[in-house]
C-alpha cells in the first residue's frame, strides 16, 4: 500500500503545482493579498485547480506510457514502469476531474470556465496537438497563461495589457526552453520520444528562445514604465513624507518603484537560459525552480520587491 501511495503521488506530481501558484497573481497584483474573502476564495481555487493539473497528468502518462519508457529519465514513471496500472490512473484522474470542476463550479462560473478550457486544451494536445510543431509550444505556453487568467476570473480583477503579454512572454519563453533542454538532452534519440523534437533544429529553438526571453523581460520593463494617466496607483502612502520629499521625481514617479525589479528580471532570465543549454535539468522547468538556488533566490527577491512596491509603498489598486 506505501509503494501504491507513493507510486499515485509521484504520478500526481505535487512539485507542478508551483506553475499552480500563478493563480494568486491577480490577488497580489491588485493589491487584496490581504482580502481574507478573496484570499480564501484563491486558496480554494488553488486547490480546484492542483486536482485537475494532476489529473491531467495521470491521463497524460496513460497516453505516453511508450514514449515514455524510451526516456532516459520518464521512464521511471510509475505508469510507465508498471508500478501503476493503467485502469487505476484513470479511475483516480476521472476521480480528480469531477472533483475540481465541481469545486470550481461553487466557487464561480467563468473561473469554472477557465478550468474547464485549460483540461479541453491539455486532452487536446495529449490526442493531438503535440505531435505538431510548433503548435505544440504554443499550447504549452497557453497552459501558463490560463493559471494566471483563473485567477483573474476568480476574483473578477481586470488584467493589465502590458501585464498579460508579460505573462505570455514567460509562458512561451518557459516552453521553449524546454523543448531546447529535451533537444540537448535526448540527442539522437529526441524524434522517437516526441515526434515533434525532430522536427525542431537546435537553431530554431535558439532563435525562439533568445526572441521570447527579450520579450520577457523587455513586456515587464514596460509594466513598470507606466505614466500617471495610464495607472492609477503607485503613489506612495507608507513611506514617511520627508523621505519622499527628498527623492528625485524621476524615481518617485507614479509606477516607477518597480523598476527596481527589472534587474532581477534580467538576471533570472540569463540563468534559465544557462541552464537551458546545460540540457539536463530545464525539461522541467519546476525543478529547476526547487533546484537550482541562483534562480529560485532571484524569484524570491523579484517577489519580495513586488510586494514591497505594491504594499508598502503604494495604496491599494483597484486592477492592473
Amino acid at each position: 500500500m506505501v509503494s501504491l501511495a507513493i507510486a499515485i503521488l509521484k504520478t500526481a506530481r505535487p512539485r507542478q503545482w508551483l506553475k499552480n501558484l500563478s493563480i494568486f497573481a491577480a490577488l497580489v497584483f491588485t493589491g487584496n493579498l490581504y482580502e481574507e474573502d478573496l484570499f480564501k476564495l484563491t486558496l480554494v481555487g488553488f486547490v480546484a485547480l492542483s486536482f485537475l493539473v494532476s489529473s491531467v497528468y495521470f491521463i497524460n502518462d496513460v497516453f505516453d506510457v511508450e514514449s515514455d519508457r524510451v526516456h532516459p529519465f520518464k521512464r521511471r514513471r510509475p505508469i510507465a514502469s508498471g508500478r501503476l496500472s493503467i485502469p487505476l490512473a484513470l479511475f483516480l484522474s476521472l476521480l480528480g476531474v469531477v472533483g475540481a470542476f465541481l469545486l470550481s463550479y461553487t466557487l464561480s462560473r467563468t473561473f469554472f470556465w477557465a478550468l474547464f478550457s485549460y483540461f479541453i486544451l491539455q486532452i487536446i494536445y495529449t490526442l493531438w496537438l503535440k505531435k505538431l510543431v510548433i503548435l505544440d509550444i504554443l499550447v504549452i505556453a497557453t497552459g501558463f497563461v490560463l493559471r494566471v487568467y483563473a485567477g483573474v476570473f476568480l476574483i473578477d480583477a481586470h488584467l493589465n495589457v502590458w501585464f498579460l503579454l508579460c505573462v505570455v512572454s514567460v509562458s512561451l519563453f518557459l516552453a521553449a526552453g524546454k523543448r531546447r533542454a529535451e533537444l540537448a538532452l535526448l540527442h539522437a534519440n529526441a524524434s522517437q520520444h516526441r515526434k515533434t523534437l525532430g522536427m525542431y533544429s537546435p537553431n530554431l529553438l535558439d532563435s525562439y528562445l533568445s526572441m521570447f526571453a527579450t520579450a520577457t523581460w523587455l513586456s515587464w520593463a514596460l509594466f513598470t514604465f507606466f505614466t500617471d494617466a495610464q495607472r492609477d496607483f503607485y503613489v506612495s502612502r507608507a513611506v514617511a513624507p520627508d523621505l519622499l520629499s527628498s527623492l528625485p521625481l524621476a524615481i518617485l514617479g507614479v509606477g516607477k518603484p518597480l523598476m527596481i525589479t527589472i534587474p532581477v528580471v534580467v538576471f533570472g532570465v540569463m540563468r534559465y537560459l544557462q541552464i537551458v543549454y546545460d540540457g539536463s535539468r530545464a525539461e522541467t522547468p519546476e525543478r529547476v525552480l526547487t533546484s537550482d538556488r541562483p534562480l529560485l533566490g532571484s524569484i524570491i527577491i523579484w517577489g519580495l520587491l513586488v510586494l514591497f512596491v505594491i504594499y508598502f509603498l503604494t495604496p491599494r489598486a483597484d486592477g492592473f
